[in-house]
């Protein structure tokens, strides 16, 4: 994934994690307006989560975020 949108993801997880704590839950689309606007990234980002990391449609968002950090 490309650094705009890593650090779109973590923004993001940090929101949510502020907001509602550590043990809120997002999926891949909170990530993107409700437009599909760039298919291309959204697909990019589905293909991360869902086929690349077998990730479940909800995940914490800390285990998102430590992910993008860690760069997996």
């Amino acid at each position: 994934m490309n650094e705009t949108i890593r650090k779109k993801i973590i923004s993001v997880c940090e929101e949510k994690i502020e907001k509602k704590g550590e043990k809120v839950g997002l999926s891949f689309y909170a990530f993107f307006a409700n437009k599909n606007d760039n298919p291309d990234l959204l697909m990019e980002v589905a293909e991360w989560w869902i086929k690349t990391h077998q990730l479940d449609h909800f995940e914490k968002a800390v285990k998102i975020k430590n992910m993008i950090l860690n760069k997996q």
